[in-house]
């Protein structure tokens, strides 16, 4: 039988927690995203670039979706990056109800560089640690989420948990079974890919330049 786990371990577990998505939100992705974009981007517009780079194929609604917002507050929020030339917003040549968002030269070199001082960042904190233990924290941090997700959310529901930082191999989405909204964001772009071949004289949407 296994022993209850004591309440103040608990409690100081979930402080530590806490503690370091603080950290990763204020510092690695705040403060950082300042010192290489300046006031070019927020943080929401930065992670709605990072979703774009990372599925290939959209709808406001999966914008609206993935930032936690309405789709009116979504389109106003692709429309202020079209005007600054860091998205071309298009509309697919077999459905143009089903907005395609793509990312222009100057995002990616924006995500790019945030990236890279991200890496330079995280590789002094994590030098002390090896990888093994990196792994087995990733490998415990996954499945206390998983019994918390499981307890709470409708395995049905579209996970995007992992927020920008989207994962191949995502254990949550193993033990749980969640559909992974980047994964069927990938297999609706496939399905859209194969029809526009199919489809007799059919071109593809135009891409950035």
């Amino acid at each position: 039988m296994s022993r209850a786990v004591p309440t103040r371990l608990v409690n100081d577990f979930l402080g530590s927690a806490q503690v370091f998505s603080t950290a990763l939100n204020d510092i690695i992705l705040e403060k950082l995203l300042r010192a290489v974009a300046g006031m070019q981007l927020t943080v929401s517009q930065f992670k709605l670039l990072k979703l774009v780079a990372n599925t290939d194929a959209h709808s406001i609604g999966d914008v609206a979706a993935f930032l936690g917002v309405s789709n009116a507050a979504a389109s106003k929020a692709v429309d202020k990056l079209v005007r600054r030339k860091m998205l071309v917003r298009t509309e697919r040549t077999l459905d143009r109800r089903t907005t395609e968002l793509t990312l222009t030269r100057r995002s990616v070199r924006l995500l790019a560089a945030y990236d890279a001082a991200k890496n330079r960042k995280l590789a002094t904190v994590f030098r002390s640690f090896s990888w093994d233990d990196l792994r087995r924290t990733a490998d415990i941090l996954d499945q206390l989420s998983a019994g918390i997700i499981d307890h709470n959310a409708n395995p049905e529901e579209i996970c995007f948990q992992c927020g920008i930082y989207f994962r191949e191999k995502c254990l949550v989405r193993k033990l749980v079974g969640r559909r992974c909204f980047y994964t069927l964001r990938r297999t609706r772009r496939n399905r859209q890919g194969i029809a526009a071949e199919e489809e007799p004289g059919a071109k593809a949407a135009p891409r950035a330049s």
